[in-house]
């Protein structure tokens, strides 16, 4: 399976709608017009209401009937009142348009009507990697700078929660370091320790934690049977915990960039997944990455009536 046959399966399911935050830039009415036209789902769009109208006008749009356009007056607003459609059921899925994250994130927490839950927001992208023969789970890669023990703990059980809706009954995480072997001086691997002995004691859920794992301990047989690395997560993980920030922004890149690997991604743990790409996203990632949110919405839908 790759991330098209993802998209694909998306059909299979309700439609869900998404709401834009800031809607009114070409590059995003660009993105929901190819979200349409591979009927990932039906659209609330906030902002300027004149500049929207003429934007959709210029891409075609005028005959979709799967848009409703909300008029705000400034990216404030526009924020506001996408968080609150999810809050109150109008949409099911947040998406970012053409402002920075900061505001989105300021609305999304908001006591008031925003989409905090007691979780650690964090950020999980899946990657198709050419020539690897399974998708990657990586977090986090853009949302907790230098998260400690009880952070990991949640960006653990965010990205397990998210491999889950996407067909991983129960997978495999490798906390990753720099080195296979516990070192006081290195807070990483105490901190991969850790989560290990919590997993085993049933304090992490759902999948199997080791570490510490160098990456390619994590990701190849072959080097874990050459270090006499032994274990399920061996060689075999399914999910990549990384330590800090800067090492998953560098992995991500590098996997995007100089392995032209295709990748979707959202912010799990609020009430509801965001849709949180960047400028330099393609069109494609954003696409995988509404499909991310929408088998998430499918699955919570699932688990909420009693299934898995």
């Amino acid at each position: 399976m790759n991330l098209d046959d993802v998209m694909q399966q998306v059909h299979a399911h309700p439609q869900k709608t998404i709401a834009v935050a800031a809607a009114d830039n070409a590059k995003v009415i660009e993105g929901v017009k190819e979200a349409l036209d591979c009927r990932l789902g039906s659209f609330r769009l906030y902002g300027d209401e004149e500049k929207i109208r003429r934007l959709l006008h210029d891409a075609g749009l005028n005959e979709y009937n799967h848009i409703k356009v909300i008029p705000t007056r400034d990216m404030e607003e526009s924020a506001r009142l996408a968080v609150t459609a999810v809050r109150t059921g109008k949409a099911d899925i947040l998406m970012k348009g053409m402002l920075p994250t900061s505001d989105l994130l300021k609305s999304v927490l908001n006591k008031e009507y925003g989409l905090r839950t007691n979780k650690t927001l964090s950020h999980v992208a899946m990657f198709e990697i050419p020539e690897y023969e399974r998708f990657i789970f990586l977090t986090d890669s853009a949302m907790n700078i230098a998260p400690d023990l009880t952070k990991k703990a949640d960006i653990i059980a965010n990205a397990v929660h998210a491999a889950r809706s996407m067909g991983f009954e129960h997978p495999k995480v490798a906390a990753l370091a720099a080195v296979e072997v516990v070192n006081p001086d290195m807070q990483s691997t105490l901190d991969a320790a850790v989560l290990t002995a919590m997993n085993n004691r049933g304090q992490i859920k759902h999948c199997t934690v080791d570490g510490p794992l160098a990456l390619d301990n994590a990701i190849s047989t072959e080097a874990a049977a050459y270090k006499g690395i032994k274990g399920e997560v061996a060689g075999r993980a399914d999910i990549l915990l990384v330590p800090t920030v800067e090492i998953g922004n560098t992995l991500y890149k590098s996997l995007v960039y100089f392995s032209k690997a295709k990748v979707g991604g959202i912010i799990a743990g609020a009430k509801a997944p965001i849709v949180l790409t960047s400028r330099a996203d393609s069109n494609k990632s954003k696409l995988y990455s509404i499909a991310m949110a929408c088998h998430m919405i499918e699955f919570e839908q699932n688990i909420a009536a009693g299934g898995r």
